[in-house]
């Protein structure tokens, strides 16, 4: 009886042997899950999401990121930072209704602080104290929305994996609007007191309220304007040009020549928005075939003076006469 219970013991202690050998660890389930490594390839933590500026790889280890941004990356990055300036400019006319030109500094106040937000930006984004950016490969729009990607095991446990898979392009953005509220809050404030005699206040007070709604802007659409801010600038380009020139209430071709061309102020605007335009079409073709796509660079221009070639055509008067 000894004898038959000690091979009986025997017996399940191989088969447990056996299988506690052959059995391999359990995959990291869902897209974004993955597992802390030491230097020896040992585990440190369990599965799950990995820390920021890492992203598993497709054994599911968590690597940090290491590339670099790529042309339409940084073309993402422009267009988000350029936000700020251009509502920042647009508010302080839109709350001085009588041009002055004291106005200017309020304008390159606004440009000097976005450009301050940008550097510190850069500089407080690793490497820290570099101008240079490493990143994450963005894959796939779901890179962007990892909190809807997390996996539930057995169908009753979430896994919580979600973290910042395209680092840094999503926080980058919002980081940055906070210090465009910063700089504004330390420059235009004293400006507007000292030297404006106040011109500058409702814009500020404007900025209170725009900065934060980009923020919003960029938590919930962010992967939905990177895949789309090209064409959002091609649009918004030609038709803010379009409302501009219409803004004119003397439509003749030669007065909006004139008011265009020898005017400092619209000459500006009107070359801004070719500016923008050039910027959605070199975001859209990212000049591979500079010959070719240069083409279009030229036709830049086209939008606006088909404006004014057909503008004697669109008279409401001349409509209802025929």
């Amino acid at each position: 009886m000894r004898r038959f219970l000690f091979f009986i013991l025997s017996v399940s202690f191989a088969i447990a042997k056996d299988a506690s050998v052959s059995i391999k660890p359990a995959r990291c389930p869902g897209l974004y899950c993955g597992w802390n490594v030491d230097e020896n390839g040992n585990r440190t933590t369990a599965c799950g999401a990995c820390p920021r500026g890492a992203r598993p790889n497709e054994d599911k280890i968590c690597q940090m990121c290491t590339g670099t941004l790529t042309l339409y990356d940084w073309l993402y990055l422009g267009f988000m930072a350029i936000l700020s300036p251009i509502l920042n400019w647009f508010f302080i006319d839109v709350t001085n209704r009588k041009k002055h030109r004291l106005l200017v500094i309020l304008h390159l106040s606004a440009f000097f602080e976005s450009l301050a937000a940008a550097v510190c930006t850069v500089l407080v984004s690793k490497p820290v104290g570099s101008f240079r950016l490493t990143s994450c490969p963005v894959v796939q729009l779901s890179d962007w929305y990892t909190m809807l990607k997390n996996p539930t095991v057995d169908y009753t446990t979430t896994l919580h994996c979600t973290q910042e898979a395209v680092y840094p392009l999503y926080t980058i953005v919002m980081i940055y609007y906070a210090f465009c509220l910063g700089w504004m809050l330390l420059i235009r404030i004293a400006l507007s007191v000292h030297v404006v005699n106040n011109k500058g206040r409702r814009s500020i007070y404007a900025a209170l309220y725009f900065l934060p709604i980009l923020i919003i802007v960029q938590a919930v659409f962010a992967g939905l304007i990177y895949y789309s801010f090209p064409y959002i600038l091609l649009v918004t380009s030609v038709m803010s040009n379009a409302i501009h020139l219409a803004y004119f209430e003397n439509q003749d071709i030669k007065y909006l020549l004139k008011e265009n061309f020898r005017t400092a102020r619209n000459l500006v605007i009107l070359i801004f928005h070719w500016i923008l335009h050039s910027y959605g079409i070199i975001a859209v073709t990212l000049l591979s075939d500079p010959g070719f796509h240069g083409f279009f660079l030229c036709l830049v221009p086209f939008p606006a003076f088909f404006y004014l070639i057909t503008v004697k055509f669109t008279d409401p008067r001349k409509l209802l006469s025929v």
